[in-house]
């Protein structure tokens, strides 16, 4: 009975056009089981009957994801890198691509950490949404100090719900006993969840700021090893073609302003300039069409002098070969350009 119902819902979301029917199928049906697809697999291969309620469960997700609402919004999780981060309306779905400009502050991080002997590299994520690259640096790199900041109010308390969570598992204790009741999201989850001994919250992993990514952190000044960030990049007049995205993605997430899509960037690019120390390294995602222009933005950026801010910026890819973030090292007060 899980097979057919499998492959009936694989079915039913090809005709509406979603790009992995069957993938989606099989996390939907595990979604209302409450079992990972492994476990699922196994159920499958086991023939194993579906309740009844599972299996009206089941199809009501196969309605709304027919109707091309975000999967991430119906299982309520989103994975990025070795994480599993809390998603839902209100906060920009991370995507895969991201992962490579992650890994890009990863790797610098890292690099410093080693350089200084085990002390921390300071990073900042500006415009952090949902957490996701902050905490995949706070996770992957015993030692970052690291900074997120987001304006919106929903997506702030989607990045407070995972860095708390995460923050608890990072000390050993349970993120149910834990959560701030203001983060939890969902009142009908915890009204029917069986009462816990609280639990001290333990430390964040990671600073997180609410105010505007442009204008955040003065105390911080020049001192940033690091500077990474996904902001909205999508110029106004370019609609995403996936209802998934144009209808379900906040439009702040999305729309860079201007008719290049890089006015927030810009934004962006002042501030880490600023955050960062001579030699700190700067990393913004973009869309793949943006390359040239993101490289002429950086490059023109330029400090109260007027002396460029940046050394030579370069494209790289993600994981998709497709032309996907700038990069670029900040400027010493007395440096010139680089050759």
């Amino acid at each position: 009975m899980s097979a057919q119902l499998v492959k009936w819902a694989e079915g039913e979301l090809a005709a509406a056009g979603v790009p992995s029917p069957r993938a989606d199928a099989e996390a939907l049906l595990a979604h209302a089981f409450g079992v990972d697809r492994g476990e699922l697999r196994r159920l499958l291969v086991l023939g194993r009957e579906v309740p009844d309620d599972v299996a009206r469960a089941f199809e009501a997700l196969v309605a709304r994801r027919a109707a091309r609402e975000p999967l991430q919004h119906l299982t309520g999780v989103a994975p990025f890198r070795h994480l599993e981060l809390a998603v839902g309306p209100g906060v920009f779905v991370p995507r895969p691509e991201t992962e490579e400009v992650a890994q890009v502050a990863i790797d610098e991080a890292a690099k410093v950490v080693g350089e200084r002997g085990g002390a921390g590299a300071v990073v900042v994520d500006l415009c952090t949404g949902s957490g996701a690259i902050a905490l995949a640096v706070a996770t992957e790199v015993p030692g970052a100090r690291v900074h997120a900041v987001e304006l919106d109010k929903d997506a702030h308390a989607w990045a407070a719900r995972n860095v708390d969570a995460l923050s608890a598992v990072a000390a050993g204790l349970d993120p149910a006993t834990t959560l701030d009741p203001a983060t939890a999201l969902d009142p009908a989850t915890a009204l029917a969840a069986e009462p816990q001994e609280p639990q001290e919250a333990p430390e964040r992993i990671v600073r997180l700021v609410k105010g505007d990514a442009r204008t955040a952190l003065y105390g911080i000044d020049g001192t940033a090893d690091v500077v990474v960030s996904n902001p909205p990049y999508v110029p106004s007049d370019a609609v995403p073609v996936d209802p998934e995205v144009a209808e379900h993605d906040p439009a702040v997430a999305l729309y860079g302003l201007g008719p290049d899509g890089l006015e927030v960037p810009r934004g962006i690019t002042d501030a880490a300039a600023r955050l960062l120390r001579p030699g700190g390294l700067y990393v913004m995602e973009h869309a793949e069409v943006q390359a040239e222009a993101a490289r002429a933005m950086v490059s023109a950026a330029r400090d109260a002098e007027g002396r460029p801010v940046f050394g030579e910026p370069e494209t790289r890819k993600d994981l998709t070969g497709r032309p996907r973030m700038v990069v670029a090292r900040r400027l010493g007060h007395q440096e010139g350009p680089e050759a």
